[in-house]
């Protein structure tokens, strides 16, 4: 009997720790890159919310390098106990496809909780490019190929998936000049260093309002609130080319399934906050309510498609 007593002494307190409720302490999140980008801005609107819904302290934590695979390596290898999570844009999931040696499965090393939001792209021309519409534009570049380049700001982006399917549409193969970003690429479109890009709204519609670059499509079925008067990739001559650029949470590979839900269910309603959505609103984004599994199944189709249209490019990983 004392020796039942003395295990169940040291195995109680183990079981009331176990059952401890979730969260007690700070959550961290991180944003595997630099402060002030779209992928910030989403970020740290989803750990206030985060923060609010769940009663703790959240922080975020920027730790940028390697096309967003430093801080996601440094989300797999944490405890998975909901206290660090990943804040990041579609282009993580892709990490495999378009980079070498990524130190991590970008779908099976991590579990999915959230999508926060998604918006659709700019197809962007220099001033100097003919036409105000892709279908007005194209003779000019079937004329004259090698007179025209596309910036880009990064590798398995939504941005560069749509360039590959914009030449493939178009039967060209323009050539596609990488950046460290979409300031960079944004920058040199404006002097004409490059003619061509296509990038987020959210960073490109400033300049097209200021009249420095033409937007000839937005990269979705329907125009964007936003900006009406800019049609859509089909009303401008290119029906099928619809990409938007999204940004979800995740958690380390074996989160539990109820911290998962209660996440989730955190963030979906932080997301549908009024002044989250007319925050996101005016960065041509709309927030987005998924279930953990619909957001594992729109993965698993967005890699598939995006798989595809990399293998028919002939993109090979950096």
């Amino acid at each position: 009997m004392r020796r039942l007593a003395l295990a169940l002494g040291l195995i109680l307190p183990l079981s009331a720790q176990a059952a401890e409720p979730w969260p007690q302490r700070t959550i961290r999140v991180v944003v595997p890159y630099p402060p002030g980008g779209p992928a910030d801005i989403m970020g740290r609107l989803a750990a206030q919310k985060l923060g609010e819904r769940l009663g703790v302290t959240t922080v975020v934590e920027n730790r940028s390098g390697a096309s967003g695979s430093v801080g996601a390596e440094a989300v797999r290898a944490a405890a998975p106990d909901g206290y660090t999570l990943l804040a990041a844009p579609s282009v993580h999931v892709m990490g495999r496809q378009v980079l070498r040696n990524v130190p991590y499965d970008p779908v099976g090393d991590f579990t999915p909780i959230a999508r926060l939001g998604e918006g659709p792209l700019l197809v962007l021309a220099n001033p100097s490019v003919p036409g105000r519409t892709i279908a007005e534009m194209l003779p000019a570049l079937w004329a004259k190929p090698s007179n025209f380049s596309f910036g880009l700001s990064a590798f398995g982006a939504a941005n560069h998936l749509a360039v590959l399917d914009f030449n493939r549409r178009a039967g060209l193969d323009l050539l596609v000049v990488p950046y460290r970003g979409s300031g960079p690429a944004l920058t040199d479109l404006i002097a004409g260093q490059v003619q061509l890009m296509i990038d987020p709204m959210s960073a490109a519609l400033p300049h097209v309002r200021d009249g420095r670059l033409k937007a000839l499509a937005v990269t979705s079925a329907h125009r964007s609130p936003i900006a009406p008067e800019i049609p859509t990739a089909a009303e401008s001559g290119m029906p099928g080319l619809e990409f938007a650029s999204w940004y979800g949470v995740w958690g380390p590979r074996g989160l539990p399934a109820e911290i998962v839900q209660r996440v989730n269910e955190a963030l979906n309603a932080g997301m549908r906050d009024p002044t989250v959505v007319e925050r996101l609103a005016a960065l041509g984004n709309e927030p987005v309510t998924e279930t953990p599994a619909e957001f594992a199944a729109f993965i698993e189709a967005d890699v598939k498609r995006n798989t595809e249209i990399l293998h028919a490019a002939g993109f090979q990983p950096e």
